[in-house]
């Protein structure tokens, strides 16, 4: 009979030496992490908040060589709007997360450490084979996401290294709890980066396990050091989608730059938070509304497709003409021309191709690293 080896066992095992940008030396055999702004100082046999990231003997370990979740989407599912439009992204992750919200919709995979609930294991895989899955798949981006990509960004470089050297586009999907060191050592491998900016209350981030401070740092470094950046709010009733709290968001995000496009979702009941309902479509579009006053050119209502209007759509901000028109992760027309409006040429900031993409319906293809 063969005996299961234990989730925690397992990926103690699945682990390699942290990169040395990650980790620096301390008195004691002490250690500190820095991946994420955390900052976590590690005794000799424990682990940071995180859980996969563990002193052994004077050594940081770190995750390696397993994915746990393996799929292509599009690129618009991320959700990235300005990088790549009607293109697939290969998305993987690993295990582990630096926060605990109690509504994540990626709890499986994220919160697999802490809750006995969580089924999620890994699958081996090295990088060279991810890469080809990606190439095979017509993939032109790659993407770490499903589990926080910053606490398993060793592991990231080494997939993202040879997926560069193949002309394929790179991203990170993360909840922008960063730190200088971690996007130095990401960003010669990294062009697109997704921050979810969960509210702009101190208290509440706490309770998710963040610090909101740490998170908008994390997205005036990613812009200042040119990734291409767009930022995601999940608006949750009664937590986050009051409009004074709103307007605040989109003011922030707007002193950064009011070209980073700000998408607006609707969570749905999941994982710890099962009582009340979606988020209606009448607060995204008053978010969506707030959004514009503060002066950002592109905001999306998204996760409620046909029931925000065009507020899914990209307008050229200079002449007011439909660039891209979607439904859902759907892209219906694509009217760019290369990084220009199609109208008036005005240049449109974003991550482009020469030639777009055909119009496409949306598919998912959920994978396993030994069998695609």
């Amino acid at each position: 009979m063969t005996t299961q080896v234990p989730l925690a066992q397992l990926l103690e095992d699945s682990t390699a030496a942290s990169a040395p940008e990650l980790v620096q030396p301390l008195a004691d055999g002490r250690l500190r992490c820095v991946a994420c702004g955390h900052r976590c100082i590690i005794k000799p046999g424990r682990a940071g908040v995180c859980r996969v990231r563990f002193n052994a003997g004077g050594e940081l370990r770190v995750p390696w060589g397993y994915v746990a979740g393996l799929q292509v989407d599009p690129i618009e599912k991320k959700p990235f709007f300005h990088a790549y439009p009607g293109r697939d992204a290969l998305s993987f992750g690993m295990l582990g997360c630096d926060f605990h919200c109690g509504y994540c919709q990626n709890w499986v995979t994220s919160q697999s450490l802490r809750d006995p609930q969580a089924g999620a294991h890994p699958n081996f895989v090295s990088p060279e084979q991810l890469v080809d899955i990606a190439v095979r798949r017509g993939a032109p981006v790659m993407v770490s996401t499903y589990n926080e990509p910053l606490i398993t960004a060793d592991w990231a470089v080494a997939v993202f290294r040879p997926a560069r050297e193949r002309g394929i586009v790179c991203g990170f999907v993360s909840n922008g709890n960063c730190t200088p060191e971690v996007l130095e050592f990401i960003r010669p491998y990294v062009d697109l980066y997704k921050i979810d900016l969960k509210g702009f209350d101190d208290r509440h981030y706490r309770e998710l396990g963040g610090v909101l401070e740490n998170v908008l740092n994390g997205i005036r470094l990613t812009h200042r050091m040119g990734f291409w950046v767009e930022v995601v709010t999940l608006l949750v009733p009664n937590f986050n989608d009051s409009d004074d709290e709103v307007r605040r968001m989109a003011d922030f995000v707007a002193s950064v730059s009011p070209d980073i496009p700000w998408h607006l979702t609707s969570f749905h009941p999941d994982y710890k938070m099962l009582e009340g309902g979606r988020t209606p479509a009448d607060t995204l579009l008053r978010a969506h509304a707030l959004g514009r006053e503060a002066g950002l050119r592109y905001v999306y209502a998204g996760n409620l497709p046909g029931a925000v209007g065009d507020r899914e759509n990209t307008y050229c901000h200079a002449c007011g003409e439909l660039l891209i028109q979607r439904t859902g992760f759907s892209t219906m027309e694509n009217r760019m021309r290369g990084r220009a409006c199609g109208s008036c040429g005005a240049t449109i900031p974003g991550v482009w191709e020469e030639t777009p993409a055909p119009p496409r319906q949306a598919v998912m293809w959920p994978l396993r690293a030994k069998t695609c």
